[in-house]
């Protein structure tokens, strides 16, 4: 029988980051919002290519090696491209054809090429049903690549087919690709796409259909556009949503949308305050950010009723080991909510990395590490070691029994915060299980 008269049995996969989940026993939870990288693709594939679609994130789900697939769809970050790359190899090895994606995808082309039948760089809503059209018709080509794109008219993301039970936040949506800064670590505008907004409209819409009151936006900076960002809050006030997301401390000096947003539903936040230093903040193209103000833009924040994560990094030229204390001690003062700290990591594409290549700087290029919880550079004032050891104790000194149950009870949403605190509190028992051969690098390039 004809590839054309039969369906197409399709396997969507996310390769497991290890990071952020509650396991017990079969029982997986992944402590994030759902992601919409493969709800997405599930949701473009055209209708009349008959294709039967089986979903996989690693983080909460096993791949079922066991059912037969003709076409198997990979989607993977800098972080996860080995895990990527073993599950192609392996699949290949079945004779199924497979495709690779994802933002490591975009980066290193040439890398994931020699792992897949095809790849697509870029977006995939227009790149995506071609691929799969031509797979139809067997006449797949090696290379999709799709930039600029109008984000109007996209189809729900197939939440149906997401694992139940499976996020601690199953409802995502997204407003906006893209970011208007240039943070040097950044692995977004390392991929020069642009920036782009969808019809606030259709943003309204979906968000009308979720079943339940509860989302959140994934967008890397929802501000970034404030005559965009003051149409969706407007818009989206008389729906009495409640929702999070991520957004600049910089917003806390804008009244008048920081209070739109708080009357769209905002109930929590996603700051990067990255550092208490601002020569660091200098050193990731970051000044915009004023350390001397993130006592006042807490105020800010606080007296609108949104809980806030707040998110550190360590490793930057300017820290000494007296950062990690020093970061702990600023945590308690400035009471924030759910704090978060990661390892300054120079993802490829990025300016970090060119620089800390030039430098010689760079220890390995074992892309499983390059994660935020593994040293994966030289630092310029402690060693790898040194580095990994102040992380571990500013994790495990920040959640105490005692700390978390004062940032709860001063939290201006008690219940977001127990359940965010608790959950770091579970995963810094995993995270500082390997010591510190495990995670302090590796061997040179």
């Amino acid at each position: 029988m004809s590839r054309e008269a039969t369906t197409v049995k399709m396997l969507l996969v996310m390769p497991d980051a290890t990071i952020h989940r509650l396991t017990l026993g079969s029982f997986r939870m992944s402590f994030r919002e759902a992601p919409l990288t493969l709800t997405t693709l599930a949701a473009l594939v055209p209708p009349e290519l008959d294709m039967d679609i089986t979903v996989v994130d690693e983080s909460v789900d096993v791949i079922p090696h066991a059912k037969p697939f003709d076409l198997v769809g990979i989607s993977c970050l800098t972080g996860t491209a080995p895990r990527a790359y073993a599950i192609a190899d392996r699949f290949r090895r079945e004779g199924v054809t497979v495709v690779l994606g994802g933002i490591h995808v975009s980066l290193r082309p040439e890398e994931a090429a020699a792992h897949a039948d095809a790849i697509v760089i870029g977006f995939a809503e227009r790149a995506w049903p071609q691929l799969l059209r031509d797979f139809r018709l067997g006449c797949l080509q090696p290379t999709y690549q799709q930039e600029a794109v109008p984000l109007a008219n996209l189809p729900d993301p197939r939440r149906d087919l997401q694992r139940r039970f499976g996020y601690t936040m199953p409802q995502t949506v997204f407003a906006t690709r893209g970011c208007h800064q240039r943070c040097s670590f950044c692995a977004v505008p390392a991929v020069p796409f642009g920036w782009h907004t969808r019809p606030v409209g259709d943003v309204i819409d979906e968000i009308r259909r979720l079943p339940r009151k509860r989302f959140a936006f994934n967008d890397v900076n929802l501000v970034s556009d404030r005559e965009y960002a003051m149409e969706l809050f407007t818009a989206l006030t008389p729906l009495r949503r409640k929702w999070g997301g991520l957004a600049p401390v910089a917003l806390a000096d804008d009244a008048e949308l920081l209070d739109a947003m708080c009357r769209s539903g905002c109930q929590y936040v996603l700051l990067g305050f990255e550092s208490v230093r601002q020569s660091s903040l200098g050193q990731i193209q970051k000044s915009f950010n004023r350390a001397h103000d993130y006592s006042r833009a807490m105020q800010a924040f606080h007296e609108r009723g949104m809980v806030v994560q707040g998110c550190f990094i360590f490793g930057m030229d300017d820290d000494g080991k007296g950062v990690f204390a020093e970061t702990v001690a600023a945590i308690r003062d400035l009471r924030i909510d759910i704090p978060r700290f990661a390892i300054y990591t120079p993802y490829p594409g990025t300016q970090a990395f060119a620089t800390l290549s030039d430098q010689n700087r760079i220890l390995h290029e074992q892309w499983e590490h390059y994660d935020t919880q593994h040293v994966v550079f030289q630092p310029a004032q402690m060693s790898p070691a040194e580095l990994l050891q102040g992380f571990h104790w500013a994790y495990r000194k920040t959640f105490t029994g005692r700390s978390l149950i004062q940032r709860t009870l001063s939290s201006p949403h008690p219940v977001i915060s127990l359940l965010g605190n608790t959950a770091y509190r579970l995963y810094i028992r995993r995270l500082c299980a390997g010591g510190p051969s495990r995670h302090a690098g590796g061997s040179t390039r």
